[in-house]
């Protein structure tokens, strides 16, 4: 199969679909790769590091579109970059369509099957190609609320850790799952008072065990949210529901009534943000402020630490990726987690949380793929 490599075009967006090393791997199964020059500026990977490995380096984008029969990427395709796929071939990236009509359509009148990595299941219900990025989100939202936490910032003048005599920053994680863990693990190492909501009580019971009283955790009731949203000076967003928009749970009406000067992080904001007031942010401009409160909502959060990042994605979707390339759609049908990827095929949305939430119809994957 020809493989391609697009150089990424979201803001600031650094990372790379295949690493060199990732390369080498699809080459070895006895695949093409075409990747296009500049691909791996962002992780300190020249073309001619691709070119050592076997990879064939295109001119343009559009030469890397025409001449694949897959395109890995690592975010959503850009308006010029799903006008150029088609039918009959495979798209294999984050995708995150619910809160993007848009996207969702264009890929159906494009006619790819597109793959989402966010999607993607595993046999302990897990999401393994979402998983990666989800804990490098997790502990940079602690580094982003730290420094949005700072006068110059705009916040209140605190330090995370507080200082011998006074009290550190009290740290609210809406969500334990990978984000909320790894962003409660970064708070808790700078000596934050950090309090934990979900409302999956095995879930609480294994936070508990995991933190040994580091970290407060707390079952999570509208009344529970609004008492620790209204006296956290952070609150971090990192709920998650598979495939669909984030739930909002924190109102502008409490956003009112929130400390001056205090930071807001919303992880979920790929999937729509978890605040009524979340707004898509990029990393040349990532705080905003509404109602004396300060907003970070990067959407691709990740891309900042390209070099972690890729590697860290590559080493989840590489497996994946050699299925698809070996064995094509035949692959979709023999691995049911890979199914799970499936959003969009010839026109039709494949994932139930997406087609809801666009407005469409929903197919299953196994009857789009008849």
């Amino acid at each position: 199969m020809r493989i391609g490599v697009p150089k990424e075009i979201k803001s600031s967006e650094f990372r790379v679909g295949l690493t060199p090393g990732s390369v080498r791997e699809y080459v070895a199964h006895g695949h093409s790769v075409l990747v296009e020059t500049g691909a791996g500026e962002g992780i300190k990977a020249s073309d001619a590091d691709y070119a050592a490995v076997g990879a064939k380096v295109a001119p343009s984008a559009a030469d890397v579109f025409t001449q694949s029969d897959m395109i890995v990427k690592v975010k959503e395709p850009q308006p010029s970059e799903w006008a150029q796929l088609r039918e009959g071939q495979i798209l294999y990236t984050y995708l995150h369509l619910a809160p993007d009509p848009l996207q969702a359509r264009g890929l159906m009148e494009s006619g790819v099957t597109a793959i989402a990595y966010e999607t993607v299941t595993d046999d302990h219900g897990g999401l393994p190609l979402l998983s990666p990025m989800s804990e490098v989100a997790g502990r940079l939202s602690i580094q982003a609320a730290a420094y949005a936490l700072m006068a110059p910032s705009g916040g209140r003048g605190l330090l995370m850790g507080g200082a011998p005599g006074v009290l550190p920053a009290k740290v609210l994680v809406i969500g334990g799952g990978v984000v909320g863990t790894h962003a409660a693990r970064m708070a808790v190492g700078l000596g934050a008072d950090v309090t934990i909501l979900d409302r999956n009580q095995r879930r609480l019971y294994e936070l508990d065990e995991l933190f040994e009283g580091r970290a407060k955790t707390r079952y999570s009731t509208f009344e529970a949210l609004e008492e620790e949203t209204l006296s956290a000076d952070v609150v971090v967003g990192a709920v998650l529901i598979p495939g669909a928009s984030a739930p909002k749970l924190v109102s502008r009406d409490m956003l009112k009534r929130m400390k001056n000067g205090s930071v807001l992080v919303d992880v979920s904001i790929d999937q729509g943000g978890c605040f009524e007031t979340s707004r898509a942010t990029t990393h040349l401009d990532p705080i905003y402020e509404v109602e004396g409160v300060l907003h970070y909502c990067v959407a691709n959060m990740p891309g900042a630490v390209p070099l972690t990042s890729s590697h860290a994605l590559n080493n989840a979707t590489l497996a994946c990726g050699l299925q698809l390339a070996d064995h094509g759609l035949v692959a979709l049908r023999e691995n049911p987690h890979l199914l799970n990827g499936l959003n969009v095929h010839k026109g039709q949305i494949t994932y139930p949380a997406v087609a809801e939430a666009i407005g469409v119809d929903y197919i299953a994957p196994h009857e789009a793929l008849k």
